[in-house]
Parts: structure tokens; C-alpha cells; sequence
């Protein structure tokens, strides 16, 4: 017998740590295995006999925080930010220290920046933050047998460290040549500078969990009866609700559990869980969903499912697993480097070796040849490979109105082939519109002038519409108005016809479901509104381009089969799926996912599983703050047509990642045979290294002026 495990920890700051309690775990002999950095959870299936205590033992023995269930949510929140705080501080004080540092390249011999001790305390400070900050997770990935990028900045910047030292104080006549304090701050500031933006962007899961739970409400109307029937309404909190309390609900109150309706009526906007923007008439008999919006009237609600049990918590359960199952951050450095450390370190030796016992080359002279390939494999143009382009493509696009949260969906957005699209609020913009509307028996100025009439006296959201669009029109003078509750309204005109407006239901006979609105005239039907949300203006031409860029689009959408339908022939989508529930368009996007690299567009609570499952999650910016915080790439601009700028900018930010990383790459291939031949002083390694840096920069600058348009 297997169990599941979801926890939280505390410490995962990177992929690499994401991959160390991965591969601690699969030694253990855990199955089902995901870590993610950025939300700090993890999941795993164990077998029944596994002591578990032990398995978080062992995690904490790596040097990370296994968070208790109870106060998982706000420390792992305040953690993140702290840590970001921390990060920040610590740059701060880096480049102080090493901004003078840099300056002594530029300055004469007998400067006062050139003074040896100076330049030692003034990276002092810097080295030892460096290794604090990077030796200790060099130590624990190695400990794992993972050797990461804080490897070989611990390493690269440690051998500047004790070469300048040693040059410091064993060869004071010509020590010019062997300082390079500047080189072990330079390290350490940029790398830094690089994980401070990696955190700044990095996704913050945790929020669009509380952005979920805070749906749910958290006090309930439960109605309690004494001995001889008497009615007492009583307040208590969510959480202490059981299964068959009744509860009431009134205007504008959030349903507290999900169940079934014993009394009244009432619309609900159940958006949330279908994504259809009309709200859904309730009456006796019909089910409600915990967390959904009482529109306007009184329920009294039978509950059904409490807690754990409810679709909302379900939803919770869902963008918790898609955002854990999501593979863990790590860079094409960070991969290299497994290689590339340990390839460094066996060079450096041989170096050491071959100059010494085989070219009889002095000690002292074959050590600074040794430590001489290990500054210039030092990692400063690695570090500096990913953030450079990062930053420069991040700044290019949120000027474009594209806000994309960190470098690992750059890598993501080469791969996409289909994109998924929601429909209400991505593709329309939520706002309700009369598409169509046909009479029979009456003339459609008449109709029009009882409709506004009988709307007047409506507060509800559709009414509104409609009274927005006919404004012009002029009322009928009704009497008798009154509102059928949950269906509609219903007056008489001065020479006594009855008047009602609303749902089919109000008329016996009449099942027209092909229109949102019905008017009777002595309860016979005469007319019937269609209302549409209103098409975004640049829905079709987004996916005209997304086409000839050779992508397959998918439409998945709660709403009628009818209107889903006429909105794909209108713009153009290549596949279409109705009337679909969060967990059924989780098991289409399963299967997409299956056939290829799939991007979600979407807005609304019902997509927030969908935006964190798929490859790349896209949000409109006035989607709701949860699919906001549960997507990867928000279109802050709230314009569709900036979706194929950001994946060009994606792609394009990638190339030059790729670009970029080669060439650091390239260097230490093309430099590390010279400095263990002894034809490349660590003077003219640090000025390749500088120059490596500036051809870095000016490459990802190059991102400012690619065409994305």
C-alpha cells in the first residue's frame, strides 16, 4: 500500500536545491518525485512502512526546513520574502565594495586604489558574503554528488582570492601582477546580482493559494431550530459547518459550503467554476458551489460537502499539484557545470602536475599556472550569461506590456507548439452584449420599449446591460411591476396586457433555451434576446498571425456549446471543447500536453489549475489576481495581440541565453590551454574575462532592437 505526500520546504532557492531533495528522496526510494523551487513544494509517494520522520529528518540534514501543515502558508510566504530582503541588502553591500575595486584597472601603479592592503579590505567583505552565501549550497550539492554553479563561483572566486594573496605576499616586488581582489568581488556582485533577479521574478505560488482560499468564506449563517420550531439564525465560522446544516444566504454573500437549495430563489454568478459569465438562476432542488457569488435574492442551503470536500478546495488541490509537478528550475549553466567543475578541478591538477614533474617547471611557478587556469575558468561570464539577457528581455517586454516571470519560462516559450485559449474574458471581453434578437407578433420598436420598461425597475447585471445599449429607447408607461423572484420581471400596460420578462420558465409550454431573455405577452412568447460577451477587437487578428506562426489553437470553455461554437468559426480557432468543468478541462489539457508543448491563456479561478499545468500559463492583467499569480506570463497591457510579441521575445531572449553561454563557454575552451602552458598571465586572463563580460552586455543589448512587431 502506497501513500502521497504533499510538504513544504523552506531553503529551495534554486534548481539545483530543487534536484538535490529530488535525488535525496529517490535514494530513499521514493516514486512520483517533484520539487519546485519556486513554490517550495514537494511531492512524493512513499510505501506504508517508510518512516517518514525519517525521509524530513534527512531533508533537514541537507540543510532545508520542512514546514509543519499548520504554519505552511505564512512562513513559507514570509520566508520568500525575506530571503529576497536579504539578497538585496547583500548586493548592496557588494557593489559598494567592489565598484572602487574595479576602478584601479584604470588608474596608475602608485594610486592610492592600487595600495595592497586597501584592495584586501575592500574584498574582504565581499568574499566572505561569497562564501557564506554560495559555499554553503556548493558544499551541500556536492555533499549530494551534484555539483552546481555555486561550485564554481565558491571555487573561481576562492582561487582569485588566495592567488591575489599569495601574490601579495610572496612576490612583493612585482605583486601588481598577481592582484585580483577585483576579480573574486566582480564574481560575487554579479552572480548575486543575477540571483536577486531570479528571486524577484520568481512565481509566488503561495499567493495564489490564499488568493483561492480567500474565496471561501469565512463565517456562515446557520439556521438552528428549538424544541418547538422556533428559528434562530447563528453565526459561525466556515470551518466549523457539518454536513446537512442549513444555511442562508442573502445578496451579495459568498455560499459558504457546497450544497443543495431547500428554499428561495436566486441568481448566482458561479464564474468562478464554470467560467460562463451570465449567472445561473437557483431554486428548490438545485445544487450551489461553496465559494460562488449570490447575486441577487435569499437561498437556504442544504449542505452537501464541507471543507476538504468542496469543488473550491479541489480547485486549491489541483493548482497546488499542476504547480508542483512542474519541472524544476534549472539553467543550461547549472547542467554544464556538473560537467564543467569537475573537468576544471582535474585540469587545474594536471596543469600543476605536468609543469612540475614533467617540464621542470618550479613549484611556485606551476602552482600560479594551476591557480592561473582556475581564475580563468572562473564562472563570472557564466554567471553573468543568463541575467544579462534576462534582464535586457525582461525590460524590453514589460515596456511592451508583457510581464514574464523568470528566465526558465524564456526556455519554456521556444518549445510551445499549441495554445490553449479560455473564452469568457480572454477572447471576449466579459462584458455582455445583445448579439441577436427576434420577435414574433409585435413590432421591434414595441418590443424594445417594453423591455427597457420592465428592465427599469431590475437591478440585475443583465438588465443593466441591456438598459446601457438601448438608452435611446423610449419606456412604455407599465403598472403592477413586480419581480418574479430568480426569473425574471412582470407588469401590465395601460390596456391591461400582461408583461414578463426573463427566464423561459416563466411561461407554461415555452422551453426556447436558445435565448438568454424571453418576453411574454400574456404568457405567450413574442420575442427573445441572445446576449453575447463582447469579442475583444484584436481576438482575430491574434490568431491570424498565431497561425502563420504554425500554431495550433484550442479553445476550452464553460460556456453553452451554441456560443463556443460561433466563436471559433469567428476567429478562427482550430479545435473547440464546450461546456467543460475545471476537472475536465484539466483531463483535455492532460492530453494536449501529451501531444506536444502546450501554452494556457486564460483569465478566472476556473483556469488558475489550468494556467499553473500547462507548459506556460499566459494571463490577462484584468484577469482575476489568482490565474494572475498562477501564470507565468502576464499581457499587462490587457491586449491578446501582445501574445505572439511575447513569444518572440521569448524565443529571441533564449537565442541570446544560448548565444551568450557559448561564448563564456567558448573562452574557457580557448583559454585554459594557454594559462597551463604558462602563455596566458593571469593579467591578460582578467582582461579577457572583462572583455568576455562587455561582449556579454552588449550581445543581450542587441535584444532592444529584434523586430517583434
Amino acid at each position: 500500500m502506497e501513500q502521497s505526500f504533499h510538504i513544504k520546504v523552506e531553503g529551495m532557492t534554486c534548481g539545483n536545491c530543487a534536484l538535490s531533495v529530488s535525488r535525496f528522496l529517490e535514494k530513499r526510494g521514493m516514486t512520483d518525485v517533484s520539487a519546485n523551487s519556486a513554490s517550495g513544494e514537494v511531492n512524493f509517494t512513499a510505501a506504508k512502512e517508510v518512516n517518514i520522520d525519517a525521509i524530513y529528518k534527512g531533508i533537514q540534514d541537507l540543510g532545508y526546513h520542512v514546514v509543519n501543515p499548520g504554519e505552511a502558508a505564512d512562513n513559507h510566504h514570509h520566508g520568500h520574502n525575506h530571503a529576497t530582503g536579504n539578497l538585496g541588502k547583500l548586493l548592496i553591500i557588494c557593489t559598494v565594495f567592489t565598484v572602487p575595486l574595479l576602478f584601479h584597472m584604470f588608474v596608475g601603479h602608485d594610486n592610492i586604489l592600487n595600495n595592497a592592503w586597501l584592495q584586501l579590505s575592500l574584498c574582504l567583505p565581499v568574499y566572505g558574503i561569497g562564501v557564506w552565501h554560495f559555499g554553503k549550497s556548493a558544499f551541500r550539492s556536492l555533499k549530494n554528488g551534484i555539483p552546481n554553479m555555486d561550485v564554481l563561483i565558491t571555487m573561481g572566486a576562492s582561487a582569485a582570492f588566495i592567488y591575489s594573496v599569495i601574490g601579495m605576499f610572496l612576490f612583493k616586488s612585482s605583486m601588481h601582477q598577481y592582484m585580483f581582489f577585483e576579480t573574486t568581488a566582480t564574481i560575487i556582485t554579479f552572480v548575486l546580482l543575477g540571483n536577486y533577479i531570479e528571486e524577484r521574478t520568481a512565481n509566488a505560488t503561495t499567493s495564489s493559494i490564499k488568493e483561492l482560499a480567500a474565496l471561501q468564506p469565512s463565517m456562515a449563517k446557520v439556521i438552528m431550530k428549538d424544541s418547538i420550531g422556533k428559528e434562530t439564525i447563528m453565526q459561525v465560522e466556515s470551518k466549523f459547518l457539518k454536513l446537512n446544516d442549513i444555511v442562508a444566504v442573502n445578496d451579495g454573500d459568498n455560499i459558504p459550503a457546497d450544497g443543495i437549495v431547500v428554499e428561495g430563489n436566486a441568481n448566482v454568478n458561479e464564474s468562478m467554476i464554470t467560467g460562463e459569465s451570465l449567472p445561473v438562476q437557483k431554486a428548490d432542488g438545485a445544487l450551489v458551489t461553496g465559494g460562488s457569488v449570490m447575486v441577487d435574492g435569499n437561498l437556504r442551503i442544504r449542505t452537501t460537502a464541507i471543507g476538504e470536500s468542496t469543488a473550491l478546495a479541489e480547485i486549491i488541490r489541483l493548482v497546488q499539484k499542476a504547480q508542483g509537478a512542474k519541472p524544476p528550475l534549472q539553467k543550461l549553466a547549472d547542467k554544464i557545470s556538473a560537467v564543467f567543475v569537475p573537468t576544471v578541478l582535474v585540469i587545474a591538477i594536471l596543469t600543476f602536475c605536468i609543469n612540475f614533474f614533467i617540464a621542470d617547471v618550479i613549484f611556485s611557478q606551476s602552482l600560479m599556472r594551476s591557480i592561473a587556469v582556475l581564475v580563468i575558468a572562473c564562472p563570472c561570464a557564466m554567471g553573468l550569461a543568463t541575467p544579462a539577457a534576462v534582464a535586457v528581455g525582461l525590460g524590453r517586454a514589460a515596456r511592451n506590456g508583457i510581464l514574464i516571470k523568470g528566465g526558465d519560462t524564456l526556455e519554456k516559450l521556444k518549445n510551445i507548439t499549441q495554445i490553449v485559449f479560455d473564452k469568457t474574458g480572454t477572447l471576449t471581453t466579459g462584458d455582455l452584449q445583445i448579439q441577436s434578437f427576434k420577435t414574433q407578433d409585435i413590432l421591434e420598436e414595441e418590443m424594445k420599449s417594453i423591455v427597457v420598461g420592465l428592465e427599469h425597475y431590475s437591478s440585475h447585471p443583465i438588465a443593466k446591460s441591456i438598459l446601457k445599449q438601448w438608452q435611446s429607447i423610449q419606456p412604455i408607461s407599465l403598472f403592477d411591476v413586480k419581480e418574479i423572484k430568480g426569473q425574471g420581471m412582470a407588469g401590465r400596460d395601460e390596456a391591461g396586457n400582461l408583461w414578463k420578462i426573463g427566464t423561459a420558465k416563466l411561461a407554461m409550454g415555452v422551453s426556447d433555451q436558445n435565448f438568454d431573455i424571453n418576453l411574454f405577452k400574456n404568457d405567450a412568447w413574442v420575442a427573445g434576446i441572445v446576449l453575447e460577451d463582447a469579442l475583444r477587437t484584436d481576438a482575430k487578428e491574434t490568431m491570424d498571425v498565431l497561425h502563420s506562426m504554425n500554431f495550433k489553437t484550442v479553445l476550452l470553455s464553460g460556456d453553452r456549446k451554441s456560443k463556443v461554437d460561433t466563436l471559433s468559426k469567428t476567429v478562427g480557432i482550430d479545435i473547440f471543447f464546450a461546456e467543460q468543468s475545471p476537472s475536465q478541462k484539466m483531463d483535455h489539457l492532460e492530453n494536449l500536453l501529451q501531444t506536444a508543448s502546450t501554452a494556457m491563456v486564460g483569465d478566472g479561478i476556473n483556469d488558475a489549475p489550468a494556467l499553473a499545468k500547462a507548459d506556460i500559463g499566459i494571463s490577462l492583467s484584468d484577469a482575476t489576481k489568482v490565474a494572475i499569480q498562477s501564470a507565468n506570463v502576464i499581457l499587462s497591457n490587457n491586449r491578446l495581440s501582445s501574445l505572439p510579441k511575447a513569444i518572440k521575445l521569448g524565443r529571441y531572449t533564449y537565442q541570446t541565453i544560448k548565444q551568450n553561454l557559448f561564448w563564456a563557454f567558448f573562452y574557457n575552451v580557448l583559454a585554459i590551454p594557454l594559462a597551463a602552458m604558462g602563455y596566458l598571465s593571469p593579467i591578460w586572463a582578467a582582461l579577457i574575462m572583462a572583455f568576455s563580460d562587455v561582449i556579454l552586455v552588449l550581445n543581450s543589448l542587441r535584444l532592444n532592437f529584434r523586430k517583434i512587431d
